[in-house]
């Protein structure tokens, strides 16, 4: 177990804490956060990229001149491929992107990411966070109370808290999370990492 220290809402510490060595303390595996990283990424993909081949481009139905006779190469349509508004050879049409990588490797490669935020001093881990109304500059005062950096990444234990969900909306890098829907690549994103005690110990209580 290692010990980390907490802080309260005004960046003051709070209680030491233990992190459970196999979820804070593992051996990275760079090659796992990469796959996971990409899967991610391809998942987010629209795939709405279309474009026509020669039997959907307009017109192009009459052959352009003979076969013979006229010393020109041969061509059979204006809308074939080499023509200028012709047809595109293996024309993208829409499709899905998504295919799904093994839990083991998912979680592996979270294990790696919270392994390295806690190596690299980017972890924040705060007792207890209430706010009495949404408003972005107090939210954006504790941030800076608490040590985070510019780019934050704020994790809750549910989504159950909107004015904290609204008090982040406006400020434009940080972003708000629940356990349930955090993932590798915004924890590797965003610089500092910043966990409810709640949200800590649903962590622990989902990857142990």
């Amino acid at each position: 177990m290692t010990k980390f220290q907490m802080v309260d809402i005004e960046g003051k510490s709070a209680d030491t804490i233990e992190l459970a060595d196999d979820i804070f303390n593992v051996e990275i595996n760079e090659h796992v956060v990469y796959l996971v990283v990409k899967n991610i990424l391809a998942n987010r993909r629209q795939g709405t990229q279309s474009a026509k081949t020669r039997a959907e481009v307009r017109g192009g139905g009459r052959k352009p001149w003979r076969q013979k006779g006229t010393g020109r190469a041969r061509q059979g349509s204006i809308r074939s491929p080499q023509w200028r508004g012709g047809g595109i050879v293996f024309a993208a049409k829409p499709r899905s992107y998504r295919y799904t990588t093994p839990k083991k490797v998912r979680r592996l490669a979270m294990k790696s990411v919270l392994t390295s935020k806690v190596q690299e001093e980017e972890l924040i881990v705060v007792d207890k966070f209430a706010l009495d109304a949404p408003k972005t500059s107090a939210f954006a005062k504790h941030l800076n109370a608490m040590g985070a950096k510019e780019k934050a990444l704020f994790v809750t234990a549910d989504e159950s808290d909107k004015n904290l969900v609204l008090s982040a909306r406006n400020l434009k890098n940080v972003k708000v999370l629940s356990v349930g829907t955090l993932n590798v690549y915004d924890i590797l994103k965003y610089d500092s990492l910043i966990l409810t005690k709640d949200a800590l110990d649903k962590l622990v209580e989902v990857y142990n």
